[in-house]
């Protein structure tokens, strides 16, 4: 059986009307799934966007602690120093976290690729959508809205673009179930989460030369 070299699919306008047919990669967009390149990828990105924020107070960070609880001999109980003292109850942490915790791992770039051509074949040709042009003249949440109403993608959406103009940026960021991205800022964890997958044709081609 020949080997499938390419994929069709329709190319609407943002009224939801077919202007034409394209011809996608299918070493792109039609590859066996790989489950493995595609959690590690997810991995790295949750891992990286972690921020250390966490943080703990050592001994000489805590309030107090100046004075000698109790002279150190004749009182029967343990000699003392500090308040301060790790084993007092609001005393100083040992070996907690302290602010500066790097949780950074990476992806080689081929492994990555992989994980992106097997979210981008996960879409079925329902739920990928392919638009000759997103542009809006105005900044009007209502005509974003319209446009994904058009496409019959009222559901969670990623919209990928080569680049986003500040019309776009304001007519999309009111609408909880769509994230718009570029090309160069498009994730496996977004692809995954996505039901859909709306991008202009741009895009697109973008996409598949970048991944080809």
């Amino acid at each position: 059986m020949a080997e499938k070299k390419s994929v069709s699919v329709k190319v609407l306008n943002m009224s939801g009307e077919e202007v034409k047919k394209i011809n996608l990669a299918a070493s792109v967009f039609a590859v066996e799934p790989h489950k493995q390149a595609m959690f590690n990828a997810v991995q790295v990105e949750q891992a990286n966007s972690r921020q250390a924020t966490a943080k703990t107070k050592v001994r000489h960070e805590v309030s107090g602690g100046g004075k000698k609880p109790w002279r150190q001999k004749g009182t029967g109980r343990a000699r003392a120093g500090s308040s301060r003292s790790p084993v007092w109850v609001g005393g100083g942490t040992v070996f907690g976290p302290v602010g500066n915790q790097n949780f950074t791992i990476s992806q080689n770039k081929k492994e990555h690729q992989l994980a992106l051509r097997s979210a981008l074949s996960l879409k079925t040709p329902a739920d990928l959508v392919v638009v000759d042009e997103i542009k809006f003249a105005e900044k009007k949440t209502k005509n974003f809205v319209n446009m994904l109403k058009a496409l019959k993608s009222e559901v969670k959406t990623l919209v990928v673009v080569t680049e986003i103009d500040e019309n776009l940026f304001a007519s999309v960021r009111n609408v909880a179930y769509a994230k718009v991205v570029t090309t160069d800022n498009l994730s496996v964890y977004d692809l995954l989460n996505a039901d859909k997958l709306v991008a202009s044709e741009a895009a697109i081609k973008e996409v598949e030369e970048a991944l080809k």
